[in-house]
């Protein structure tokens, strides 16, 4: 068996640099009334500020400096989306809080045509989320998670070399009391290979058992079982922004992360979604919400993105925006296609329903929809609003124009012949119709095809009781 263990330094200050290009001078602290800082970005290291200082004394070197202090329920969270993104390359993913993963992949080896090329898409994965980890793969989980703490970056693939590999590491990696690392550190035992060198008995009988079993798991001597991680049926994941910001490029580029991260869930789910919901989180109003509609199950992370351009380039933001949260409906199973043997790079069935995403987003998705036909036969009440792409059942086998007027416009001539511009002849009908005495607006009408005589033909009725007047109903292209 083979683990590839995804390690996260500094997790939380990653959380919040891959929400921007460029985020300043920026820390994260450990909160309270006297924070102190835990971790600091590239241009705050350069004012001088360095982990462990206390804030009063950063703000001398960097006034312009942001502060956030460390949430670790957000950080559980963002592991638990990094590791449903991680379902698409190993069914089996386990968590390793605070900041790292447990991957099986010796089952996805064959899939992604070897170890190389999953550990390479893996890094480029990771950077497209805007994570930098340190990725090591052995035969045990344990080995794999040392050997990434390390930062060794070490991939050993056969069990014979754990023992080497992880000789050089430090004890203090191991997951033993601050006393026991302090222990054996008087005793000049620095690294792991020193620890193994010294007598089993006397180690168990000063340190206790667990830390031989500790030893032995990492070198396969004992079991290591790890629970798998279990990925919720809905994607849903928040982003805080370093700093606020009122554009929509920057939101695209912090959304994009998040979006990533959702077709990555889709993948290990094998599914698309129709419906996503964008928050855009200010400080001292209601969330402005964006939602975005697919004609069809989608796991495109480029389609998803440009729909977001054009929902985006159409919202009024009343302030600016701290944090982003995307929201999926229920996945749906995405459907397979068969390719030709000289494929297009897109269908023009999947150009159609682009165009209706495109217009819904720009437009509100009520000024797009599709017609379904319903069992009346008056025409007003003959059709209904629906979802584009749904089945409609086909309608009356009679002939009538799409092209109907809102409301029937009179016409002149009261008696066998209907005026528009000029007297209409008619060329077929009558059909009649007699319907609606059930709900208060009956209809008692003849209905004709008439033609002005220079081609244009025109749907007419005349009212059989009453005034027996002539109407205009619609036109035919």
């Amino acid at each position: 068996m083979l683990w590839a263990c995804l390690h996260f330094p500094d997790f939380s200050l990653q959380l919040l640099l891959r929400g921007s290009r460029a985020c300043g001078p920026l820390v994260v602290t450990t909160g309270g009334n006297r924070p102190r800082i835990l971790s600091c970005s590239l241009e705050a290291r350069t004012h001088g500020i360095a982990p462990g200082m206390a804030m009063s004394a950063a703000y001398v070197l960097s006034p312009q400096l942001a502060e956030h202090p460390r949430d670790p329920a957000a950080e559980r969270r963002a592991l638990e989306t990094a590791a449903a993104w991680a379902g698409q390359f190993t069914s089996a993913v386990s968590l390793l809080p605070p900041a790292a993963l447990l991957l099986e992949i010796e089952g996805s080896l064959r899939l992604f045509a070897g170890l190389r090329p999953l550990l390479s898409r893996l890094r480029c994965g990771l950077a497209d989320l805007g994570y930098a980890a340190d990725i090591a793969v052995a035969p045990t989980p344990s080995a794999a998670w040392l050997l990434a703490r390390g930062g060794a970056g070490s991939t050993v693939t056969d069990p014979s070399g754990l023992e080497a590999a992880l000789a050089g590491l430090p004890v203090s990696l191991l997951d033993q009391s601050k006393e026991t690392t302090r222990s054996l550190a008087l005793m000049g035992v620095r690294t792991i290979g020193e620890c193994l060198l010294l007598p089993r008995e006397g180690l168990a009988r000063r340190f206790g058992q667990g830390l031989l079993d500790e030893l032995d798991r990492a070198l396969g001597k004992l079991p290591d079982p790890r629970p798998s991680w279990t990925a919720p049926s809905r994607y849903k994941s928040r982003l805080v922004l370093p700093a606020p910001v009122q554009e929509t490029e920057p939101l695209l580029f912090a959304a994009n992360r998040l979006i990533q991260e959702l077709t990555g869930w889709l993948r290990m789910k094998q599914a698309g979604i129709t419906r996503l919901k964008l928050n855009l989180q200010h400080e001292d109003r209601k969330p402005t919400v964006a939602i975005l509609g697919f004609s069809r199950p989608s796991r495109d992370p480029r389609r998803i993105l440009a729909l977001l351009r054009e929902r985006l380039s159409t919202l009024i933001l009343p302030d600016r925006v701290e944090a982003i949260a995307l929201e999926s409906a229920e996945a749906q199973p995405l459907d397979s296609r068969n390719l030709s043997l000289f494929p297009e790079d897109r269908l023009p069935e999947e150009e159609r329903w682009l165009i209706i995403e495109h217009l819904r987003a720009r437009l509100g998705p009520e000024a797009v929809y599709g017609i379904a036909t319903h069992p009346d036969h008056r025409p007003e009440l003959a059709w209904r609003c629906c979802e584009p792409g749904t089945d409609v059942a086909a309608g009356m086998p009679v002939k009538r124009p799409l092209w109907l007027l809102e409301q029937p416009k009179r016409l002149g001539g009261d008696g066998d012949q209907p005026v528009l511009d000029m007297p209409l002849m008619l060329i077929a009908g009558p059909e009649q119709i007699e319907s609606g005495w059930w709900d208060g607006s009956d209809a008692t009408r003849d209905y004709f095809i008439a033609d002005d005589g220079n081609g244009r033909r025109f749907w007419v009725f005349r009212e059989r009781q009453g005034t027996k007047a002539w109407f205009l109903q619609g036109m035919f292209a």
